[in-house]
């Protein structure tokens, strides 16, 4: 019995060593065959990095105002008698919006203008008496006096009566109408907005650490999600008096150009601070940037020599990156300018691959 059980012991580590064997020979044979087969060739696309000449930016949300900008209301309370607009109008600076009633109005204009006749007739006449001595002097200033209250009541009658008369202030759109005919309006009562929209005021905030670098004139750019894809030019106009002490933040108001009226005040957009001077970096495409837990980094293009020949190799460059500027973005540390970087293809590559970059014919 015991015998028997050493034999099945012995055959069955023949059995298993040489099935073990094998496979380790197969193994063997197999890295010794990819090691001497050559490594793929990944069709990759690339370009140099380049230095470039880019204007300092600063970025910012802006808030479009009116350079001009009112709501219509009356001074005086009254009924509206005529409505001489439409909602959405454009109308000139002078142009008649309501009348609110002014017939008492009318009517002691009449009797102020009979006053004022006679207050006329009558320092004629006593200046002619005046001239023969047949009247004092003080019958002269009385008339003088008179006549001299009578224009002043005159003229403040004519003053109510442009005040009930409600005309734009300045050239615009007009809002909504807020009034109907025959509504009664007290002092405040909102009638029309009326808006100017070219140019428009763009008003942003900038923190402290960017008051050296802003000025008045220094130009600015705005797009907005109203109109994308289309960029409205301007210039700084006017900066804050102060910081402010809470925030750190400065006011600042540019005012750009608004030609075709496609934009409105309250509108928000991204706001470009676009600097006088130009700076000297050095650029590659977004696409080539590659991300890990360790930061950016790029595939970049050297040449080596592999069995005698001349071969382009991927290699991993960490590198460290700025601002990024029309699909461009700026190399602070880790490459130099003429480096071949990859911009398509990095998915297939790993560190030390060989590569050949795609032309169109290979495209």
């Amino acid at each position: 019995m015991k015998k028997a059980f050493i034999i099945v012991i012995v055959v069955l580590i023949i059995v298993f060593g040489g099935i073990f064997g094998f496979k380790a020979f197969v193994n063997k044979k197999i890295s010794e065959a990819m090691a001497h087969m050559p490594k793929p060739i990944v069709t990759v696309s690339a370009t140099a990095a380049r230095t470039e000449l880019w204007h300092p930016h600063l970025q910012a949300v802006a808030s479009l105002a009116a350079v001009q900008g009112v709501e219509v209301t009356p001074q005086i309370a009254g009924n509206v008698t005529a409505i001489h607009f439409h909602s959405g109008q454009y109308v000139r600076k002078g142009t008649m919006l309501v009348q609110i009633d002014d017939s008492n109005q009318l009517a002691q204009m009449a009797s102020d203008e009979a006053q004022l006749r006679l207050a006329q007739i009558n320092l004629r006449r006593t200046r002619v008496l005046i001239a023969t001595k047949a009247t004092s002097q003080s019958q002269l200033d009385s008339a003088v006096a008179v006549y001299q209250s009578n224009v002043a009541a005159l003229r403040d009658i004519h003053a109510t009566l442009n005040k009930l008369a409600i005309r734009a202030p300045f050239s615009g759109y007009l809002g909504i109408r807020q009034v109907n005919l025959g509504q009664y309006l007290t002092p405040g009562d909102k009638i029309v907005d009326l808006q100017s929209w070219d140019p428009l005021y763009a008003n942003f905030t900038l923190p402290q650490s960017e008051l050296h670098d802003i000025h008045v004139g220094t130009p600015v750019q705005v797009e907005t999600d109203a109109r994308p894809g289309q960029v409205f030019n301007g210039k700084v106009t006017a900066l804050g008096a102060s910081v402010n002490s809470t925030t750190r933040q400065i006011e600042v108001q540019a005012t750009i150009a608004n030609p075709q009226s496609v934009l409105r005040p309250g509108l928000f957009g991204e706001l470009t601070v676009i600097g006088n001077i130009e700076e000297r970096v050095l650029t590659v495409p977004v696409s080539a940037l590659s991300y890990n837990t360790f930061g950016n980094y790029v595939y970049v293009i050297k040449k080596a020599t592999q069995n005698g020949k001349i071969v382009e190799v991927a290699h991993q460059q960490v590198i460290k990156t700025g601002k990024e500027r029309n699909g461009q973005v700026s190399i602070v540390s880790g490459l130099k300018a003429g480096d071949m970087v990859i911009t398509a293809g990095q998915v297939k590559l790993v560190n030390g691959s060989l590569v050949k970059i795609s032309t169109e014919k290979d495209a």
